[in-house]
């Protein structure tokens, strides 16, 4: 190890931070701008029809990711710029890292939580209570949009999607319908906290929106939920959830990890609200939380490690087809923005469309592309609005995602959590009734907080 050590500090500087300028060639007129749009268009397309090719979908992104940055690594080479493409690539996979090291930990802690039989004891229960799927639609809908702000949509999808799979396995239409639902009310929850989605971090950390101003989007968001979700109540057969009578213990420490996810939760929020630090750094911290309990857990089972409660395998344990994914996409934006394309799009939109439908037309392009990369681009840009018009872009960047299972962080977790329950296909069937309520918040957030329909 001091061997390693010394190794690095031998290193240059420059491996792991840059401070020159990057030069950033217009590749939206190139050929290889074409080639890269057609590759993504064309992996996306293989993304939404997993569910009949049984092709994971990180496989195809990753694959795209890597030519694409080839490609430009190629170009800029050919132009005598040996260090930009390679800078704007470590920029992405910075980004790329925070996300990825939070959804781990919160993965981690769901597949903790599932062997230690909290959500098969918190379905055993709900049965007990006689919940109706109806009921437990609305409960897990409503408990996601709550939950949401605090936790992000991501976190708390996992959690809901969990609790859904337990209690409704022997009703696939009802986990289907009920993760939609799910998906729509932590997207619509994490519209209206800085803490809820990572566009609203990037707008609260920009200083465009402040703290407190976030929390007038409750109703219009409050709205995104309700809507959709109303008409898919009649989907559901107001029968009771199949009992088996059975009782579900939750195994010996399962309540101290439901406790330390609760607190690894808020040490990420606390190091990004009073330590300016990226909240990944708290959820790894928060990670250490469950590695030190699962020392005393194997003690008090005294079981050793290889039979014992193992967070490792835990690790293991979570969706990195999901994981892998998320890379794949943000590396292949990552590039298409930096050939040009996504500061081109904006400026079209903000110039042509004025501010109103191009931030409408934002949450359209969310359901498709990431709205991590379309809501960076938008700030790139950084167009002269109202704050009424900040906070219609940060809702529509946020809920836009819902329209389609692969717009969001939290309706791709759940792809990969429901084994083939929810697809893209399946939520494909209610993106009208999602629309509804994607056009009704619009129009609740203008009337409310009079916005110029400009």
């Amino acid at each position: 190890m001091t061997k390693i050590l010394f190794l690095l500090t031998l290193l240059p500087l420059s491996v792991f931070a840059s401070s020159d300028p990057v030069t950033q060639l217009d590749l939206t007129n190139h050929w290889v701008g074409y080639f890269a749009l057609i590759l993504f268009v064309l992996a996306y397309i293989l993304v939404m029809v997993e569910e009949f090719t049984h092709f994971r979908k990180s496989k195809p992104v990753i694959l795209v990711a890597g030519v694409i940055w080839g490609l430009i690594g190629w170009v800029y080479a050919s132009q005598g710029i040996d260090h930009a493409a390679e800078v704007a690539l470590r920029h992405n996979l910075l980004e790329y890292s925070e996300l990825f090291l939070f959804l781990l930990v919160a993965m981690t802690y769901i597949e903790a939580m599932k062997e230690r039989l909290v959500f098969e004891s918190l379905k055993a229960w709900l049965v007990s209570k006689g919940f109706t799927f109806r009921q437990l639609f609305w409960m897990t809908g409503f408990l996601a949009f709550f939950i949401s702000p605090i936790a992000d949509n991501l976190t708390t999808a996992l959690i809901m999607g969990a609790v859904v799979l337990a209690v409704g396995s022997s009703n696939p239409r009802f986990v289907s319908i009920a993760m939609i639902n799910i998906v729509v009310a932590a997207n619509a929850g994490g519209a209206f906290s800085p803490f809820g989605d990572i566009t609203t971090l990037m707008v609260w950390q920009k200083g465009l929106v402040e703290f407190s101003e976030f929390f007038v989007l409750f109703i219009p968001s409050l709205i995104n939920f309700v809507v959709p979700a109303a008409i898919m109540h009649f989907a559901i057969k107001n029968e009771k959830a199949t009992s088996s009578g059975e009782i579900v213990d939750i195994k010996i420490g399962g309540l101290v990890i439901v406790v330390l996810f609760i607190f690894t939760i808020a040490t990420a929020v606390s190091f990004h609200n009073f330590l300016h630090l990226p909240p990944a750094m708290g959820m790894m911290l928060g990670l250490s939380y469950l590695m030190v309990a699962a020392f005393f857990i194997r003690k008090i089972e005294k079981r050793t490690q290889d039979d014992g409660f193992d967070v490792f395998r835990k690790v293991a344990g979570a969706e990195w087809d999901t994981l892998l994914f998320f890379f794949g996409v943000i590396v292949s934006v990552g590039g298409l923005g930096f050939m040009g394309y996504l500061a081109m799009t904006s400026e079209l939109m903000y110039a042509s469309l004025g501010a109103t439908y191009a931030n409408i037309l934002v949450g359209l392009l969310s359901a498709v592309v990431d709205n991590i990369p379309v809501m960076f681009a938008v700030l790139t840009m950084n167009p002269e609005m109202s704050l009424n018009q900040w906070l219609l872009v940060t809702l529509t960047a946020g809920v836009g995602g819902s329209l389609l299972s692969v717009g969001s962080a939290a309706g791709v977790a759940l792809m990969g959590q429901s084994k083939g329950l929810y697809t893209f296909g399946s939520h494909l069937k209610w993106m009208p009734v999602i629309a509804l309520g994607y056009i009704a918040s619009i129009f609740a957030h203008m009337w409310i907080n009079e916005v110029p329909f400009v």
